[in-house]
């Protein structure tokens, strides 16, 4: 082996189809100079001859491990280039996957709040929906009491008839102050109207007394009942009005008489009854509202059982039984006009009309001067 070789640390040559170029110009040099036999045999070069050989061939090496070598850097910074593009796009593609991961992150951070809201708002919905339910319920309740205890007042109060348990106003001044409203004694007030208000849904006692509808009076009834109201505009209560009610009031006393009709009007009219152990104690009182023993109303001389009130005022009247049939008569038909008028009366027009017929005939008859007997 010859000293023209290159040595291990000084990088091998490029592989032999890397380079064809420099090993053909080589083996062309070679086949120039010929074989060393060859060249002796001529014998006219010597060892000048072969040095030349050698340094040619050692410059040949050389020459091919620099291009070796510059063929390798160049492929070094081509693979370096490449690698930095690469690193480049990684970098890039790394970019736009944390970019996604983020905005993946906040979108299902806002889904999960929307949900957490949405659900939220349906349990507070719900709740709200819940306590409005109890209270209509409650509401429902009360409404279904509330009518119940108008059935039962319909039923077992009437105007012919009311109950006492249901009106505390009409109680006796022993079991409780005096009240505004129309006020009758028990015993008088059941002899008074005997029978049975159709209101309640029950029939009136059979008599043999014939009945004919009068078309005019019902037709103005019907037209009331559509509106009813207790305002004289209506041709039917103008009706009751000048025909039962004014006469039926119409005292000897003009100014009281005129009172007493208001309150009446007013619902705050109250009657009493005069108990025997509270006739010494009302003497003071005698001069302004008169006596045990004349009527206030009509100033006859009578035995007076009874006294009202009208409205708030401390003023007491003594009146007669007479007096007090027409001013209870007055009393139950607007009692009775002010159950239709709330809509407590669940009947047909007819037997509604036949009912204030008949209290029409009670303030007639208190009207000319019928009254029952107190026991």
């Amino acid at each position: 082996m010859w000293s023209g070789q290159p040595s291990p640390d000084e990088g091998r040559p490029p592989p032999l189809g890397a380079v064809p170029s420099a090993w053909k110009s080589l083996k062309g040099r070679r086949e120039s100079l010929g074989t060393p036999a060859e060249t002796s045999a001529a014998g006219e070069e010597g060892p000048a001859a072969a040095q030349l050989d050698v340094a040619r061939l050692r410059s040949s090496s050389v020459e091919i491990r620099e291009k070796g070598s510059e063929f390798l850097k160049e492929e070094l910074r081509r693979a370096q280039k490449e690698l930095k593009l690469k690193d480049q796009e990684c970098e890039r593609l790394s970019k736009v996957r944390e970019q996604l991961e983020q905005e993946l992150e906040e979108l299902t951070a806002s889904l999960f709040e929307e949900a957490h809201k949405m659900v939220r708002e349906a349990n507070m919905q719900q709740a709200a929906s819940e306590k409005q339910l109890k209270e209509a319920r409650g509401k429902m309740d009360m409404l279904q009491a509330e009518v119940t205890a108008l059935k039962t007042l319909v039923i077992t109060s009437t105007p012919a008839s009311p109950n006492r348990e249901l009106h505390p106003q009409l109680l006796s001044p022993t079991k409780g102050s005096p009240r505004k409203g129309h006020a009758r004694h028990k015993s008088t007030s059941s002899t008074l109207c005997p029978a049975v208000c159709p209101a309640a849904g029950h029939t009136l006692t059979p008599d043999r007394e014939g009945k004919e509808v009068d078309t005019i009076l019902f037709a103005e009834f019907q037209a009331w009942r559509e509106s009813p109201s207790l305002d004289r505009t209506s041709p039917f209560m103008d009706r009751v009005y000048r025909e039962d009610v004014g006469p039926c009031l119409d005292f000897t006393t003009q100014e009281l008489s005129a009172l007493v009709r208001a309150a009446v009007e007013d619902n705050t009219l109250t009657i009493e009854p005069v108990a025997s152990q509270t006739l010494p104690m009302v003497k003071l009182a005698e001069a302004q509202s008169g006596s045990t023993n004349t009527c206030a109303l009509s100033g006859l001389a009578r035995a007076c059982r009874h006294r009202i009130r009208l409205g708030d005022s401390e003023s007491q009247y003594y009146i007669s039984p007479s007096s007090r049939a027409r001013i209870t008569a007055v009393c139950n038909f607007f009692t009775y006009i002010r159950y239709i008028q709330q809509g407590l009366v669940r009947q047909d027009a007819e037997p509604m009309f036949w009912e204030i017929i008949r209290l029409r005939k009670e303030m007639s008859l208190a009207k000319l001067g019928f009254f029952p007997q107190e026991a």
